[in-house]
């Protein structure tokens, strides 16, 4: 069985250096915008003349895909805990979302405009540990619902990054309460042996 199993795993890693190395020759700053991408081209959730705020935006992958689909007068803000190299047209906030003075800043930025799409790829440091990792990825996933729900205009779109586990279903019933329509989208470029899927919220409330 172990040779099956590592010789997987190679064929696994291999293909994730496929989605690195499409990243590196496409210009982009990280493999996760082709999750994004896979998301758009079934979902079409960026559209011209829209205004999105990109949570846990580090290294800007999601935001450096989004800049262009919404046009030049659309609004971006990207916010991140940590450093993120400037993007042209984006507004990048860097400080933690759960502290009021960055919200005011992410207030600031938005001058009114309002927000169609709070898009969160973040996940907590993972430690390997289920029982501390998953309860962190589920707080994560409820702050930017949180945000969402703050900032979000009326039939506002929510795609959130999330992982299969204790907490899952609760998590995904709490953001049916606030939409019209929720999918659980897992796209290819999601490496299989991870649990991660993305919530796709539509129609806010």
């Amino acid at each position: 069985m172990g040779r099956s199993k590592s010789s997987n795993r190679w064929m696994q890693e291999h293909f994730d250096d496929e989605y690195v190395k499409m990243a590196q020759a496409q210009g982009y700053r990280s493999r996760a915008v082709f999750k994004l991408m896979e998301i758009q081209e079934k979902d079409q959730i960026i559209r011209p003349g829209m205004n999105i705020v990109d949570l846990g935006a580090a290294p800007g992958g999601w935001s450096q895909f989004a800049r262009p689909l919404i046009g030049k007068k659309s609004k971006l803000v990207a916010l991140d805990i940590l450093p993120m190299d400037p993007l042209e047209g984006v507004d990048f906030i860097q400080g933690d979302f759960r502290e009021e003075a960055v919200l005011e800043h992410l207030y600031g930025v938005l001058d009114g405009a309002p927000v169609n799409l709070v898009m969160s790829d973040m996940a907590p440091n993972m430690s390997g540990n289920k029982g501390v990792d998953q309860p962190r990825a589920i707080y994560l996933g409820e702050l930017a619902l949180d945000t969402a729900k703050t900032v979000l205009t009326k039939d506002g779109v929510f795609l959130v990054k999330l992982f299969h586990g204790e907490g899952f279903e609760a998590f995904h019933r709490d953001v049916q309460q606030f939409f019209a329509k929720v999918t659980i989208r897992k796209p290819k470029a999601s490496r299989p042996r991870s649990n991660e899927v993305y919530i796709l919220a539509k129609g806010f409330k």
